[in-house]
């Protein structure tokens, strides 16, 4: 559950972001905060195996209107994506939720290694995750 302070405001809410981990998940925030982001849900979804449909179905019941994203900060072919897009494609169709097209990712892009090696990259592309996620344009994925 979105635990913002703007949390109980469903129908102005944009888009949901739904994400693992406490870097990101506080990162997306402080940005949200920063940037008085009202219309941002944030969901951390902590527990993905066995993938809580009850949970997640419940949010996008909360947000119909919302934009529904995955964020993560592993590139897209190392951390939970694969394994959540098809289960939150299932969720979203239980609740009448569009296609799997409809699920946008924001992270880094597939790559070999987990990490760029070089610090101020990194901090980079943390930089663009996050403002991406947040940003008031639609997601364009991929």
């Amino acid at each position: 559950k979105d635990q913002n302070m703007h949390s109980d405001l469903e129908e102005g809410i944009r888009r949901l972001v739904l994400c693992s981990g406490k870097v990101v998940y506080y990162e997306l925030d402080e940005e949200r905060k920063k940037n008085n982001g009202s219309d941002v849900a944030i969901c951390r979804v902590e527990q993905l195996c066995p993938f809580p449909y009850d949970l997640v179905q419940r949010e996008l019941k909360r947000y119909p209107s919302a934009e529904v994203v995955w964020c993560q900060e592993e590139p897209m072919n190392m951390g939970a994506y694969s394994y959540i897009a098809p289960r939150l494609f299932t969720a979203m169709k239980s609740v009448d939720r569009g296609s799997i097209d409809d699920i946008k990712y924001v992270g880094r892009p597939p790559s070999a290694a987990t990490a760029t090696g070089f610090l101020m990259v990194h901090v980079k592309e943390q930089t663009e995750l996050v403002h991406k996620a947040l940003q008031p344009e639609p997601i364009q994925f991929p």
